[in-house]
């Protein structure tokens, strides 16, 4: 990324250039990328190709005015931060699912951040509802946020009753786990990967039935008092700041491409819906 495209992407977020790349400035572009770059999974329903290219994401995000999930989110992110001068190191996880099994490998993309007054932090842009600041990476009690309390804990076995990072691996590189208000999220390796590494992943969620993506319209950002807002098919959430939720349907297509415009500042030609088809005798839906 270029000084250009990186001042086009701090244009798109609404703030001006960091003078040096601190905690403080971290913490800044954390919170607002997340409130004005919303996690959405339009694409997969629109027919759009999801490519894992620095040059592919910056103009979705950035000239396309768009969002994405956690590849595209944290991998345009971590390009952004490594312009401005922060040591960036993409992370691999598997997300805890229902009854706590783990996902698929490369399940998830985030960013280990190191800055220049010393700190190193977890940063999370593609997460959907997640911690509003980045999380110290190295801090093992918890850690207050406006999305709840966390925790980065030391990982115990998979499912095949193996401890992350292999045997005789210190504990700074064994596996961690993110928790949220007591629960399990998402389980983070230590070892830094590259942006490629994750076209594979990216590739099942985009047309896996088996994936939540494929089977689910979602767009969803934080809103400036700290609350959220979502857009899941036709249903639109409010969600204020203590986590009272209001929800309604919106009835016309009219209304459903305002919010998508006004809300979430995606402009669209037509409302998308999840798409079904056939692949070999299984349904898409």
């Amino acid at each position: 990324m270029n000084s250009a495209q990186a001042d086009a992407y701090l244009r798109r977020l609404g703030v001006t250039r960091p003078r040096r790349p601190t905690t403080e400035a971290l913490r800044a572009l954390h919170l607002r990328h997340l409130r004005t770059v919303p996690f959405e999974n339009l694409s997969i329903h629109l027919g759009e190709e999801i490519v894992l290219e620095e040059k592919r994401l910056l103009d979705k995000v950035v000239e396309g005015r768009r969002g994405g999930f956690c590849y595209e989110l944290n991998g345009a992110f971590g390009a952004l931060l490594t312009a401005l001068g922060y040591e960036v190191r993409l992370l691999a996880a598997r997300v805890h699912g229902d009854g706590g099994r783990l996902g698929i490998p490369y399940d998830h993309l985030a960013l280990r951040v190191g800055t220049a007054d010393g700190g190193d932090w977890l940063a999370d842009v593609g997460f959907g509802a997640h911690s509003h600041w980045p999380l110290a990476f190295a801090e093992r009690g918890e850690q207050p946020d406006p999305g709840g309390v966390f925790r980065v804990a030391e990982a115990g076995p998979d499912d095949a009753g193996v401890f992350g990072g292999g045997e005789g691996v210190p504990a700074d590189g064994a596996d961690l786990d993110v928790v949220r208000d007591g629960r399990p999220q998402y389980r983070l390796e230590t070892r830094p990967r590259a942006l490629e590494d994750f076209a594979a992943g990216a590739w099942w969620h985009s047309t896996s039935p088996q994936s939540h993506f494929t089977r689910s319209l979602v767009c969803s950002r934080v809103t400036e008092d700290g609350g959220r807002i979502t857009l899941a098919g036709r249903t639109l959430t409010t969600t204020a700041p203590g986590g009272r939720k209001e929800a309604r349907e919106l009835g016309t297509d009219e209304e459903v491409l305002m919010v998508y415009r006004d809300r979430f500042g995606i402009e669209l030609d037509g409302v998308p819906a999840v798409r079904s088809r056939d692949r070999g005798g299984v349904r898409i839906t």
